[in-house]
């Protein structure tokens, strides 16, 4: 079974799958069930590679992801949370260099803000934790038309 505990991650070019990870069944939350940490919590219970990407906005280079080429049937979940995102039936190969997806898992993501390299774009945040997902745009396939941009 591949999830994000068992996937080995053990150079830089597998930040991504220590931040996301493909998991074989959605756990289910009810609306409201924040998961939320200090700062300082946060620190403890995640890699400096996990807290950069989620707490901070951060994205590791393009087309090293060792979930890039992924292929088998799973669920994409946040590494703060266990929550999960995306169905891989909704994912796509973009061009971009990042696992990019079509559709969200419904209530899974949140629409945020990102602001990093002197820009604001639209992105995701996971719903539970608010921890950063990636950018939105509006240039993936039918039937939605978005690319959810995994980083």
């Amino acid at each position: 079974m591949l999830n994000r505990r068992n996937f080995p991650a053990s150079s830089s070019s597998a930040l991504l799958a220590s931040v996301v990870g493909l998991s074989w069944a959605p756990m289910a939350f009810a609306a409201g069930d924040m998961v939320a940490h200090s700062d300082a919590e946060w620190r403890k219970l995640l890699t400096a590679d996990r807290y950069a990407v989620l707490r901070q906005a951060g994205a590791e280079r393009p087309f090293t992801s060792p979930w890039l080429h992924e292929t088998r049937a799973g669920v994409l979940s946040c590494a703060g949370c266990d929550l999960p995102n995306f169905f891989s039936e909704t994912r796509f190969d973009s061009g971009t260099g990042w696992p990019s997806f079509w559709a969200p898992i419904d209530n899974a993501v949140k629409p945020s803000e990102d602001k990093t390299f002197g820009m604001t774009r639209d992105a995701v945040a996971y719903s539970r934790s608010d921890g950063h997902l990636g950018p939105v745009c509006s240039d993936g396939p039918q039937p939605t038309g978005l690319r959810y941009g995994m980083r």
